[in-house]
């Protein structure tokens, strides 16, 4: 019998790693995006939960890292290296990313959901890790868990169900 690994928790803005046969969970993702790093060969896999786009956002001299795309996850590459993961073997699988609310004003700064996963794919083209799959937009909120070993996100969305990707 495989034994069953742990479920390891990843706060808002926080980020970790794990190996199989451990998986790697998040919830809350609104306007945030979960982003899910992995090397299917040694089944290590890093997961942040980002909330802003980008650092210069923040305010405090000491920024979380793992708040911001741009900070994130070139943060999560480097722990991934760490790990003995070759980067060139990275893939990402993206979920979040929700308009959460609707505005009368069409400011760019009231789209955080969407400015997310823009600047996530940003960030991602810049480390030439191809997004293998990914579920963003629309306007409920989720909460996904990544299992290393069969590199499969599973995705519950608020009153849609559960979809795999």
């Amino acid at each position: 019998m495989i034994g069953q690994g742990q479920v390891v928790k990843v706060g808002i803005a926080d980020m970790n790693i794990v190996k199989s046969p451990n998986t790697i969970r998040t919830s809350g993702l609104g306007s945030c995006v979960g982003v899910v790093l992995y090397d299917e060969k040694s089944q290590t896999a890093g997961l942040i939960h980002v909330m802003l786009p980008d650092s210069s956002l923040g305010r405090a001299e000491n920024i979380n890292i793992a708040k911001f795309a741009d900070t994130g996850i070139s943060a999560m590459v480097e722990q991934l290296k760490l790990e003995g993961v070759q980067p060139y073997k990275l893939r990402a699988k993206i979920a979040g990313g929700a308009q959460m609310f609707q505005f009368t004003s069409s400011k760019d700064t009231m789209r955080i959901g969407p400015r997310n996963v823009e600047a996530v794919k940003e960030q991602l083209k810049k480390f030439t890790i191809p997004i293998i799959s990914e579920e963003t937009g629309g306007n409920s909120g989720r909460t996904i868990e990544f299992n290393p070993s069969t590199s499969v996100l599973n995705i519950r969305t608020v009153n849609q169900g559960v979809r795999e990707i």
